[in-house]
């Protein structure tokens, strides 16, 4: 009997000396195991068999008094610790593990193993974080993660974050403060539909600014769920929106012109346009709405009649490309005789970053008064080559601008004066050297110039072959003046001429 119970002694001693080497030196103080934990905290082991709490550290105990089983340990755990198992069983099957922290900013995990059927748990701090059970501290694959300067996530099934870099952690607190439950997604949670490894823009709000924050995100499969990857492009959005503003503030001030206007993009699609452009076009708005291509929109023109009909379809896709080609060098201009009747000016604008600009005018009326003008013009001329005088016409600033046939027969002039107009000095020279010497041209050049008192008068000069010309200047509205050469004078101008002779 007295051996029985020396034996009975001997286990117990066995059994409590193997819970103590399990179990780490006791300590007085500490801290609770949170990742917001102030101090620092070594060797709080927890001691399990099955789901069963059987012994603890002291200091363990701290912040931990109500765990009594697995299942308490692991609600305490999952928000700092998303992956530590929901049993022991996974530990006994792969006989250790270590739980990183969601966090791999903070040098804390969880180390779990499987010693001759007790689950020792330990709380502990590393100086490196693994991130993942299997990977070692310098694996360069986690180093590349954590160091990642944009945000990277593990997003499980059930659309909880389980694990999270450096950056991402930065993020949440920048967005919803320091003490924050890092396992709630700050993205939205993809949906089904959502394509893998396609870029989707989306934002977030701050609860401490009205701003949102755009990110790129892109998701890639992973056994636990989706790896996650966001992509800073506030910079871009905020140059987009500028670009926005830009292109609206550009199409409040070009819907006042009457002129119409189209810009197209470095791919030579339609950027923008104004009112005009549709009521000189005739295009529908919704077809300029959906950005049609350069090649679209002049086909479209042709099919509305609105551009002059090509003799055949293949001269005029070569004609659109010269007139792309001119349009990039800022050499593009023609006038378009439309079969209605309308006139357009049509030009073509390089802009900057490949862009071309076409602008539409109607110069319907200009056109119109233009060729009235030169029909009168023409008309003009016409009864002035019926007159039988020799008719010379002098502008306001002296130079001649209108001679008809019988002047040109009479002075040898071929009516063309060139670029620089003949002024009255050139004239009455050219009168000089057909002529004998007389004042009267010297006076006719005087009068030409003369602004007030201004009277019809006349005179004769004589050709050198003696051939009398009765010379009449009259002045006109605007400072105009009329000089005409009659060969057949008046009875008494012929009268004073026979006097002289004799």
């Amino acid at each position: 009997m007295i051996d029985w119970i020396f034996l009975a002694i001997i286990s117990l001693v066995s059994a409590s000396l193997a819970v103590q080497w399990l179990l780490p030196r006791r300590r007085q103080g500490g801290d609770n195991f949170g990742l917001s934990a102030p101090a620092s905290l070594f060797d709080a082991v927890f001691l399990f068999d099955g789901d069963k709490l059987i012994s603890h550290s002291d200091i363990a105990l701290e912040g931990f008094e109500q765990v009594r089983d697995w299942s308490d340990l692991r609600r305490l755990l999952q928000r700092d610790f998303p992956t530590f198992p929901e049993t022991p069983d996974r530990i006994r099957r792969e006989g250790n593990m270590v739980i990183p922290a969601i966090d791999c900013t903070v040098e804390r995990d969880v180390m779990c193993e499987w010693i001759d059927g007790i689950v020792r748990v330990q709380l502990r701090n590393q100086s490196e974080c693994p991130s993942s059970t299997h990977r070692a501290p310098n694996d360069p694959n986690r180093l590349a993660m954590e160091k990642a300067p944009y945000p990277v996530w593990l997003l499980d099934h059930q659309g909880t974050v389980r694990w999270c870099n450096a950056a991402y952690v930065s993020l949440v607190r920048k967005v919803r403060g320091q003490d924050t439950d890092l396992t709630a997604p700050l993205f939205p949670v993809p949906d089904d539909d959502q394509r893998l490894s396609a870029k989707t823009r989306v934002s977030i709000s701050s609860a401490f600014s009205d701003n949102k924050l755009w990110f790129d995100l892109t998701l890639v499969d992973h056994p636990e769920g989706h790896l996650s990857y966001a992509v800073d492009i506030n910079a871009i959005v905020e140059a987009e929106t500028a670009q926005r503003k830009f292109v609206q503030t550009m199409t409040k001030t070009f819907a006042q012109l009457s002129i119409g206007l189209a810009i197209f993009d470095r791919n030579r699609q339609l950027a923008l346009f104004n009112p005009a452009l549709i009521d000189l076009t005739t295009l529908p708005p919704d077809f300029l709405s959906c950005r049609p291509s350069l090649s679209s929109f002049f086909d479209r023109l042709r099919d509305q009649h609105m551009m002059p009909e090509p003799k055949n379809y293949r001269s005029w896709r070569r004609q659109m490309n010269d007139l792309l080609e001119a349009a990039e060098d800022g050499n593009y201009q023609e006038t378009w005789s439309l079969p209605s009747g309308s006139v357009y000016s049509v030009n073509g604008r390089p802009h900057p970053d490949g862009a071309v600009a076409f602008l539409f005018e109607d110069i319907t009326a200009e056109i119109t008064l233009t060729r009235r003008f030169r029909s009168e013009m023409d008309l003009m001329q016409s009864i002035l080559d019926k007159l039988a005088d020799a008719v010379a016409v002098f502008s306001d600033d002296g130079t001649l601008a209108f001679t008809n046939y019988a002047y040109q027969k009479l002075w040898g002039d071929t009516g063309d004066s060139g670029f620089d107009a003949d002024t009255v000095l050139d004239v009455t020279k050219t009168w000089q050297e057909h002529c004998t010497a007389t004042p009267i041209l010297g006076e006719i050049r005087d009068f030409v110039e003369m602004r007030e008192n201004r009277a019809e008068w006349s005179g004769v000069i004589y050709l050198r072959n003696g051939t009398p010309l009765t010379c009449i200047v009259c002045p006109m509205q605007n400072g105009a003046t009329i000089v005409r050469f009659n060969m057949d004078p008046p009875e008494a101008m012929r009268q004073e001429v026979q006097q002289i002779s004799a």
